[in-house]
């Protein structure tokens, strides 16, 4: 078995549509602790895990900046091409056990391991124009036949691994996440929200208050209503003037209502 270079890495994705892109993600890990408001942001730019690359970030960053955040909600911004599967998972797992609110913001990409990270949200939220990506674990090995068989089944259990954390907010069946790891599936942020990946799509309307509320008439505001048009459509000759309490009656059936 060998490592993986940075470029072993981007050439085991099946879509090299958006490579340059994902290559152009700056590096970057910072966590700021705001005890006023009991909050701690955390950003998480660039490829993850140590274990690849000097200039990547893995899950002991994560661990000591979650220490630091004590009880604090946390709030991740997250553009990612993914990385180390393991680092990942770990990460995933330590953000499962904090105590406070996990808020992962989706500033760009959330591509394979990144996209293991997201999962671990209390509220995952996908902002305008960003991506979701899910594929099959890979790596490079050289060696016999019975080494890559061994790799191989490594391999599979990775990915029931992965699978049963996508299992966890995704409400699709598991043959259907499994048919889309295996094919490599790229998501835009309102797919990512429809597949229950994510619980929400920057731009979405999605707050009831502001919706129209669609009003229920009663039988007798219908009948109130009626009696109204029965006069105003009367030949003038036989309009009858209405009474005071027939005009505060119709007044009233009108309330909140709009032709």
């Amino acid at each position: 078995m060998k490592f993986l270079t940075k470029e072993d890495f981007y050439n085991a994705f099946k879509n090299q549509t958006h490579v340059e892109q994902l290559k152009q993600i700056p590096q970057k890990f910072n966590a700021v602790h705001n005890e006023e408001t009991k909050t701690s942001e955390i950003t998480i730019y660039g490829v993850i895990g140590t274990s690849w690359w000097n200039d990547s970030f893995s899950a002991s960053d994560i661990d000591q900046a979650i220490k630091e955040a004590g009880t604090n909600d946390i709030i991740i911004n997250l553009n990612s091409p993914g990385g180390d599967a393991f680092d990942g998972i770990s990460i995933f797992n330590r953000l499962k056990r904090h105590e406070g609110k996990v808020t992962i913001h989706v500033d760009g990409w959330a591509c394979s391991a990144a996209s293991i990270i997201a999962m671990a949200a209390d509220e995952l939220i996908m902002e305008l124009g960003s991506m979701f990506m899910i594929h099959e674990a890979s790596n490079i090995i050289w060696g016999t036949k019975t080494d890559m068989r061994k790799e191989a089944d490594v391999l599979e259990e990775l990915e029931e691994g992965i699978i049963n954390i996508y299992m966890t907010k995704t409400n699709l069946s598991r043959e259907d996440v499994r048919a889309k790891v295996d094919a490599e599936t790229w998501l835009s942020a309102n797919k990512a929200v429809e597949y229950g990946f994510a619980n929400k799509a920057a731009g979405n309307n999605s707050d009831e208050e502001n919706k129209p509320q669609n009003t229920v008439l009663t039988v007798e505001d219908k009948r109130g209503i009626l009696n109204e048009l029965q006069g105003i459509l009367k030949p003038n000759n036989q309009k009858e003037e209405p009474t005071e309490r027939q005009q505060q009656k119709v007044a009233a059936q009108r309330k909140g209502f709009f032709f």
